[in-house]
């Protein structure tokens, strides 16, 4: 067939789900809960509503523990009417609060009643609800929870969830003060059991209960009707615990303290261990602040193979989970912050590595995996998430960050207890990965459920050619090809540093300086001035479009010097950088859209990359501007650098537009400001230094970090414009 009517395969990155005998487009779409939702977390479970608190029918929120919904209804209505907001954020990750009143009713003026809804999720749910009366007269009226649960795997959550009642089954305890939905299938329960813990009318400043108020279930509502005294109050606290098949998960708090903040609290320990950061500019301290927050909210921790691991899961709401590549970049972002997540990305991503051909999940030998997910479509087989290993890129990123750990923490053992997957590893990269032999690593899915593209921007447009035409697979992405370049040279200095195998480490720098020559010569254009494609497709034309790849280019070392400039020029072009950000395709190409996925898109973890490869082309000028940009972007977020924002010129939007549907927050947006400071700081570790080369602008004048861990030993560093020290602590650590 010719290569003009040949056809591309583009698959939707998250496949709707089939039920058998049921067409998926009768399936109704979900209600999006708009940009004022909130979510907490902690590890897993998440729970996402609407800025009352509310969890609407149909809607993408919910209570959501490893892949599964378990509440799918949560509306709290007063005489049977929506509370108005008043004010709603959240307290930490884990929780929030929402501040409601009443409007008008038959029986009630406005603002009769005050509303405070505290909530925290830690393997379930707990919500404390206080109800005042703030008039000087007794009210009556009846306070409703609605409640549902409809079982909806994750991947159903945003496409179209199938009609799961007919097995599930509602029951009420024998005291009355419990409602449990139970869904079972062959092979996957699941249960929902909200019971409401205390419930008591108290008088106004909450010193002494006035009477018990214990409410009634009245078909999947739980109902209070209230007398309340002026000034007096309702205080009731629910908990829903959830169970999957053998295992009940409950909220480890009991409830809220006197200050209504969670009893519970994991944070102290994770910042402890964080160095100190100061920082002459308010902004960058606040970023990275909150930085260190939210990376503390997306941990996920555990016990595998007798270690325990730490790692960041890779966002809210859609995916706290373990991913490959999203997790490897976020772990090399943080190194310096915690070089704990690293080394629990590493133990965990090695031992799940590939060892079989599976072509449902895409998993090869030596492969490291993309996406792992435990919710019931995963686990009866229908999506192949067990892992899931539609990836080309998480293998030799893989590499890197094993050799980039090695370098900062001097941990020899850790490196050769893995050496049998290293080899794995490079054995994927030289066969399955090179799946034509060219010496260049591809990608094609084999599963009826893959992935169409399998590079960062996985979304069936997210490659293309200039024209905007979807190229057919196997696609060679440009930057895939520079992560093996970085991965063989380094596995070549751990081959011979660590054992002492000679050719071994020939061989890979052999292969490498191939690579590098073939690679510049196949992937370079001389249009528009000089530029490297994105990639090359099926029959090996070059898909001729722009990107912020390049930059990955420069991170990885393929890029000779002399085109270096060329790089950077483009992607501090007008097309290419914004104001805010360098896009993810040219506003040039015909494809561009601002608010397209990976299609003009601006990713502050892509940012960071591209600000890292400047950095070490010795672009230092341009690096700092991309940091500056994306920090003071952030200041319009909370500080906090959203998944992606849109690729608006700077000048048309006086602040960065969102992304509509992006993860917030999410791992390597989230970790994007630690890098952006390592290329400030020109940070690095080599031959068991730690070095400094620092440029820092005037905008964030001296920066001094305590307490950073590396090499065995605690360093203070201290930077400003161009002058920076590095020391050893006075005092070493325990």
């Amino acid at each position: 067939m010719a290569p003009a009517e040949r056809r591309p395969t583009p698959l939707d990155p998250y496949p709707q789900p089939r039920a058998a005998g049921a067409g998926e487009d009768e399936r109704p779409r979900p209600i999006e809960l708009g940009p004022d939702a909130i979510a907490v977390l902690e590890g897993r479970t998440f729970m996402f509503s609407d800025a009352r608190g509310d969890v609407v029918p149909g809607s993408v929120g919910g209570l959501v523990h490893e892949d599964t919904r378990f509440v799918s209804r949560w509306e709290l209505r007063l005489d049977g009417r929506p509370l108005l907001l008043l004010k709603a954020d959240p307290i930490a990750y884990d929780s929030a609060a929402f501040f409601l009143t009443n409007p008008d009713t038959s029986r009630l003026r406005a603002h009769s009643v005050a509303v405070r809804r505290l909530r925290l999720v830690s393997d379930g749910a707990l919500e404390q609800l206080a109800v005042y009366n703030t008039s000087s007269e007794p009210i009556s009226c009846e306070l409703r929870l609605r409640c549902g649960a409809d079982f909806a795997d994750l991947f159903e959550i945003k496409s179209g969830v199938r009609d799961r009642s007919a097995r599930i089954v509602v029951s009420v305890g024998a005291g009355r003060d419990s409602l449990r939905f139970r869904y079972q299938v062959p092979g996957f329960l699941a249960e929902t059991t909200i019971r409401i813990e205390r419930s008591e009318i108290v008088d106004g400043a909450m010193e002494h209960v006035v009477a018990a108020a214990r409410p009634r279930i009245r078909g999947t509502d739980v109902v209070w009707t209230l007398e309340l005294p002026p000034r007096c109050s309702l205080l009731t606290l629910v908990k829903v615990a959830v169970r999957v098949n053998n295992v009940t998960f409950e909220p480890v708090a009991e409830g809220f303290g006197a200050r209504h903040e969670p009893v519970d609290r994991r944070l102290s320990g994770w910042l402890e261990r964080v160095p100190d950061f100061e920082a002459e500019s308010t902004l960058l301290t606040s970023v990275f602040r909150q930085s260190v927050v939210d990376l503390a909210a997306l941990r996920v921790t555990g016990d595998l193979l007798g270690e325990s691991y730490v790692l960041p899961a890779a966002g809210l709401p859609w995916f706290m989970t373990l991913f490959g590549r999203d997790t490897l970049i976020t772990s090399l972002q943080t190194l310096w912050v915690g070089a704990g997540l690293a080394r629990g990305a590493l133990h965990l991503l090695g031992a799940l590595q590939g060892t079989q051909v599976d072509e449902f999940r895409d998993e090869e030998p030596g492969k490291i995996l993309h996406e792992v997910r435990s919710g019931e479509l995963t686990r009866l087989g229908e999506k192949p998430h067990s892992p899931y290993y539609g990836t080309a890129d998480a293998t030799p990123l893989w590499l890197i960050l094993l050799s980039e750990y090695w370098r900062f923490t001097g941990q020899d053992a850790f490196v050769l207890a893995r050496w049998d997957k290293i080899a794995a590893a490079l054995a994927w990269i030289d066969s399955y990965g090179d799946r034509d032999g060219d010496g260049y690593v591809e990608y094609q899915t084999r599963s009826r459920e893959g992935l169409g593209n399998q590079c960062w921007k996985d979304s069936w447009d997210g490659v293309q050619f200039a024209d905007g035409t979807i190229p057919h697979l196997p696609i060679a992405t440009a930057e895939i090809q520079g992560y093996v370049y970085d991965a063989k040279l380094r596995v070549a200095e751990l081959a011979r540093r660590l054992r002492g195998d000679v050719p071994l480490a020939e061989r890979l720098e052999r292969e490498a300086e191939d690579l590098y020559v073939r690679f510049n010569d196949d992937f370079w254009s001389d249009e528009r001035g000089g530029y490297y494609v994105v990639g090359l497709d099926g029959d090996k034309r070059q898909i001729d479009s722009m990107t912020s790849n390049m930059g990955h280019l420069l991170w990885s070392g393929i890029v000779p010097a002399e085109r270096a400039r060329l790089v950077a020029r483009q992607l501090m072009s007008e097309a290419m950088f914004s104001g805010w950000g360098v896009r993810t395709l040219s506003s040039d190409d015909r494809g561009y859209n601002p608010i397209g996925y990976h299609i003009g898109t601006i990713w502050p973890h892509d940012n960071s990359i591209v600000a890292l490869g400047l950095a070490c082309a010795g672009f230092r000028d341009e690096a700092n501007r991309i940091s500056l940009a994306q920090l003071e972007a952030a200041a319009f977020s909370g500080y906090r650098l959203p998944e992606a924002f849109a690729g608006f010129e700077r000048w048309v939007s006086r602040f960065p537009v969102p992304y509509p549907t992006a993860c917030s927050p999410q791992a390597w947006a989230t970790a994007a400001p630690f890098a952006f400071v390592q290329a400030m700081l020109g940070l690095e570790t080599r031959d068991g230094e730690l070095r400094l080369d620092p440029h820092v602008p005037e905008e964030i004048g001296r920066i001094r970090i305590r307490r950073l861990h590396a090499l065995g030993s605690e360093w203070e560093i201290a930077a400003a414009g161009s002058e920076g020290e590095v020391r050893r602590a006075e005092r070493e650590p325990a």
